[in-house]
């Protein structure tokens, strides 16, 4: 499972779950991403329909409504926004 916590929100699980079937948590800062290594394969996952992309974008927003995109981010509203070109 992969989600995005907004910062005062918490979640909760059965603890037993992380034992009996051998569950890991494990957070990320902006993805841990290596550049270099991880975006070829995260286009091999596209092209063979493995990384649903759409799935994972809540909005889209023009260059012009970036400041609203972020009031949204910072309010839990939406996980993911694109930044579109101006004009699209």
């Amino acid at each position: 499972m992969v989600f995005s916590l907004h910062p005062e929100h918490h979640f909760s699980f059965p603890h037993v779950s992380l034992t009996a079937e051998e569950k890991t948590i494990k957070g990320s800062y902006v993805g841990s991403c290596v550049p270099n290594r991880d975006i070829p394969r995260f286009m091999q996952l596209f092209r063979q329909g493995r990384l649903p992309v759409n799935k994972l974008v809540a909005k889209f927003i023009s260059l012009d409504e970036i400041n609203e995109g972020f009031d949204l981010l910072s309010k839990g509203d939406y996980s993911r926004i694109i930044i579109n070109k101006i004009g699209t």
